[in-house]
């Protein structure tokens, strides 16, 4: 016997995924289910969009999230280590390129489960809000985005246009993630610690309390080494790019080191 479909729309709560959302129920598309997992590391900006969304639509967002938290795993969780170099170490310690251990934990594993247990009774139907101008992309979801020809600058606009702002999080960044994550470029890191300094210095307090630093090159208290000292070039009217620069930098580092 076939099985019922049950059409589920994952929500990040950014730009794109909210846009897929609002028009899907403007086109009267079905939505049984809208996901929302939360890592518990987002901006607050983030979750208050998720609270207007769903008064807005007039519809319950499900919400998942794990039991452990971020902070547990990262920096008191204790797993089987394969690499013999790490054994002893405590904590996953900060995510990085090729061991994001925080979306397959925080994110995709919650997610699997939960619809592991639908799964038994449905035939899902899952739509993904990757817009017309990102490449990742997986066959056997749903891209409306793509099929309407929506890129990343349109979906912002159609969200604008419906009275979302995110507490302005959008004005100042690109991309509205993890507020922590070491995969950011440096100019969001910049941004972080200028309109979010709370924020920044519980990042500092991360970094402080484990084995890995945050980026490959820089802990978090250089990363404020060199910010600051871009912001003194900047303000003698000096780059902040170049041979010298980066010379002048690795003397200034070396002071925070004595």
């Amino acid at each position: 016997m076939e099985k019922p479909k049950l059409h589920i729309v994952s929500l990040s709560g950014g730009k794109d995924s909210t846009a897929m959302l609002l028009r899907m129920l403007e086109e009267g598309m079905p939505v049984d289910i809208i996901l929302f997992c939360d890592t518990g590391m987002e901006f607050e900006g983030l979750y208050h969009h998720i609270d207007k969304l769903e008064k807005y639509i007039g519809r319950p967002i499900t919400r998942l999230k794990s039991e452990k938290s971020f902070e547990y795993l990262m920096l008191e969780h204790t797993p089987k280590r394969k690499n013999p170099e790490l054994v002893g170490r405590i904590g996953f310690s900060w995510p990085g390129p090729r061991n994001r251990w925080c979306t397959a934990m925080l994110k995709q594993r919650i997610i699997d489960r939960y619809l592991r247990d639908l799964a038994k009774e449905y035939t899902l139907v899952q739509y993904i809000g990757i817009a017309a101008d990102e490449p990742e992309r997986v066959r056997e979801f749903n891209y409306p985005l793509v099929d309407w020809g929506m890129i990343e600058a349109d979906c912002l606009a159609y969200c604008k246009e419906r009275g979302f702002d995110w507490d302005g999080l959008y004005d100042i960044f690109h991309r509205v993630s993890c507020w922590c994550c070491p995969l950011q470029s440096y100019d969001e890191l910049r941004k972080l610690r200028k309109h979010f300094p709370e924020l920044w210095e519980h990042l500092h307090w991360l970094d402080k309390q484990t084995w890995r630093t945050y980026l490959k090159h820089y802990s978090v208290e250089q990363l404020e080494t060199r910010f600051a000292f871009e912001e003194e070039r900047l303000a003698a009217g000096l780059p902040i790019k170049g041979r010298a620069f980066f010379d002048a930098l690795r003397e200034r580092l070396k002071e925070g080191e004595d």
